[in-house]
């Protein structure tokens, strides 16, 4: 989905999201009257007001998240100092905040719980970081960001699709803070590792660069054609081992490669997670509502001494930790599964 001029978001999308979130509240009585007539006719307890209420929740906070970045970049001289440490500071502080209520009230709704596993990012502190996650299941980036910003402190840098860019909230507030909007299948006159060079470069002891390797969330179409592709390229071998991991798509090394060449001093963790994984489309979400569900991420942790300096090592290195995250997945799943005596 090609991305709408800039200033048709900032004029039409913004204020469109401002006056609804406004009539959803004027009118709110009605919807939760229809909700609550429908919810008995549906599976699940509740089901329709839980969706209502988090659907409320999400436009009343883009609302106000919009509200207030506008007033800031009055402030900020219209924009002119937006970009000084100081207000990005304040930025980065508003995502803390609202990612923390949100966060909150869906694990409430929604009945999960999110524990993690290994060392955690601030095992070295003072160190920066390069955060390679998989990608798979609603929200899961979200999540990721949520657990560096509200239980580590880091102040993250991301990669993330251009797509999501058409969210008026996130389209304003990346675009005031480090981070990359790209196309996850770019054409060949893209220069997407100078783009990412660009952003890990410059990284302090509270920063974490993110990135999704694998370019999309799971699917096995997506991983059918990531397998198509390496053979396309060549890259036998590399196809065979990626045939051998049923539950990640083969990592795309080139953006963690650039990362790494201009983030000398940093580590990398590896986060996998399971719990969301098979909720592919948006009819999975509605069967599984409320989801009663735990989410489990495993972080590695791996000194920059240990990570390989030539470019083919160091895909080498890549693929033998997507495969080790692979084993993860199928051996937590399975224990999940393990009918319990």
């Amino acid at each position: 989905m090609r991305l709408a001029p800039l200033l048709l978001r900032r004029l039409v999308l913004a204020p469109a999201v401002v006056v609804l979130a406004f009539l959803t509240w004027v009118t709110l009585p009605l919807w939760l009257v229809i909700a609550a007539a429908l919810s008995p006719l549906v599976p699940g307890r509740w089901r329709a007001l839980r969706v209502l209420w988090l659907a409320v929740l999400y436009l009343t906070t883009e609302a106000v998240v919009l509200v207030i970045l506008f007033g800031w970049w009055l402030a900020s001289g219209f924009g002119r100092w937006v970009r000084t440490p100081y207000w990005e500071g304040l930025h980065y502080e508003l995502v803390q905040g609202v990612m923390w209520v949100f966060f909150k009230e869906a694990r409430r709704v929604l009945k999960l719980e999110i524990t993690t596993d290994g060392p955690t990012p601030d095992a070295h502190p003072g160190v920066p970081i390069l955060v390679a996650c998989r990608h798979a299941g609603p929200g899961d980036s979200f999540i990721l960001i949520h657990a560096l910003m509200h239980w580590y402190a880091r102040e993250p840098r991301v990669v993330l699709k251009e797509t999501l860019a058409w969210d008026p909230a996130i389209d304003v507030l990346l675009h005031r803070i480090p981070a990359r909007f790209i196309t996850p299948n770019p054409g060949p006159d893209a220069d997407l590792e100078s783009l990412i060079r660009d952003l890990a470069t410059g990284l302090d002891e509270n920063d974490a660069f993110v990135i999704f390797p694998e370019g999309g969330n799971f699917t096995e179409k997506r991983r059918d054609k990531a397998i198509t592709r390496l053979r396309q390229l060549g890259l036998e071998k590399m196809a065979q081992r990626a045939e051998q991991m049923t539950t990640v798509l083969a990592p795309r090394p080139g953006g963690l490669l650039a990362a790494l060449d201009a983030a000398p001093d940093a580590d990398v963790v590896l986060v996998a997670h399971t719990g969301l994984d098979h909720l592919l489309t948006v009819a999975d979400i509605w069967r599984e509502l409320p989801m009663d569900k735990e989410i489990v991420m495993r972080w590695w942790q791996v000194p920059r001494a240990e990570i390989p300096s030539g470019r083919e090592e160091r895909i080498e290195w890549l693929f033998d930790w997507w495969e080790r995250i692979d084993a993860w997945i199928k051996e937590t799943e399975a224990k999940r599964t393990a009918p319990r005596t």
